[in-house]
Order: structure tokens, then sequence, then C-alpha cells
């Protein structure tokens, strides 16, 4: 049963449809980046529908994947039968993680910071469930960094993008909630995405590396 009450069924089948063709441009290499040489307890928030889950690596011993979405945590479970590590798939919210405190080698957080309600809240949640020295890998859309582009993420967060992305935000500083909630970040890198074509509101994106000292 669930217990978050969070569902977005439309948006739940096109995010189903569209992370394969995403997959296919590219993303799945950013994916293999995102997990690589991670080691031990790993806790997913925000797993989708468990795109990720065949790319973690063996020194993994157990993912637990948190997806409050029903039709995306039912297709993320059947995406965990074929994971190449053992992957257990809960209910759950960014901001009330069911992990206890310092349970976590790493934290992964991939597509979901833009749609949480609250960042502060979620990353606090992180920094909780991290052990000290423990890594939070990040995979975001994120603010722009040119004025004509910052002024449209604007205009379609107050307007369309929420409503039809499942609550989703593309003007976040992400990066700079990232250090605000007090992680140190090791590893930063920028890029576009897709890489060619016109530039739209979601196409600034990091991947990166922070520690809870």
């Amino acid at each position: 049963m669930s217990t978050t009450r969070v569902s977005h069924p439309i948006f739940a089948r096109l995010f189903a449809r569209a992370s394969v063709a995403m997959d296919r441009a590219g993303m799945a290499e950013h994916r293999h980046r995102l997990v690589a040489g991670l080691h031990g307890q790993v806790v997913e928030v925000g797993a989708g529908n468990g795109r990720m889950f065949a790319h973690y690596p063996p020194a993994v011993t157990a993912v637990l994947a948190v997806e409050p979405e029903p039709r995306l945590r039912a297709d993320a479970r059947t995406a965990a039968d074929r994971a190449p590590v053992p992957v257990t798939v809960t209910d759950g919210l960014a901001e009330a993680l069911p992990v206890p405190d310092a349970g976590a080698d790493a934290v992964v957080l991939s597509l979901v910071l833009c749609s949480v309600r609250d960042q502060s809240v979620a990353l606090r949640e992180a920094y909780r469930v991290l052990r000290p020295g423990g890594q939070l890998r990040f995979y975001e859309h994120v603010v722009a960094d040119t004025p004509g582009l910052r002024r449209a993420q604007r205009w379609v967060d107050a307007t369309c993008w929420p409503l039809f992305c499942g609550g989703c935000h593309t003007a976040r500083d992400t990066v700079g909630a990232i250090a605000a909630a007090g992680f140190s970040v090791v590893a930063l890198d920028r890029f576009r995405f897709p890489p060619e074509g016109l530039a739209m509101p979601a196409s600034p994106h990091v991947l990166g590396t922070a520690i809870r000292p």
C-alpha cells in the first residue's frame, strides 16, 4: 500500500517511454558515469522506472530504491529483477527516507531534485542517511548560466512545466543547494543534454560527486 500518495499517472506513462529514448540519445552513458566506482550500501532516491539499476557496479552490495509514484515504482520492481546487484524497491519520499542515520555508503540522485517539494529538506535527509565520508552522486538539470535561458526557465516554471512534468522545475540552483546542505562538492561536470539542437529549459545538466564531511 502506498503511504506517500504521490501519483502522476499521465507523467509516469510519458516518462516511461521518454526515458528509453533519452537513454538511446546518450543518457545511459551519464547514468553509467554517475554510479561508477560505488560500493557497499546505496540509497537511490526517486528511482523512477529503474533505468539506473543496470549500471550499478558489482562492488555495490545492495540498493534501496525509493520511488513514491505507484506506476513508476511497479516498473522499477520489474527492472530490479534484471539488475546485476540486489535492489529493493520501496515507497517513500526524498524528504523522509526509510533509512537509519548513517546507514548508507552512497546516495544517488538522478533527475529528482528538480521535482522534490523542498530541496533543502531532501538534501538534509540525504546528509542524515549518509555515513561520514559517504558520497552523494547527483545528475540533475539545473538553472541556466545564460540570462535568456534563465528567463525562459522562470516563465515555464511559473506556467505549464510543473503541471505537465510531474512537479518538475527547471530553474533550481541545485549545486548551490547541495553545498548549502553541508556537502563538499568534489567533482562537477556541466553540459547540455541533448548536446545538439535548440537549447530547452531543461537542457543545462550537471553530474557530480559531493562528500558528507
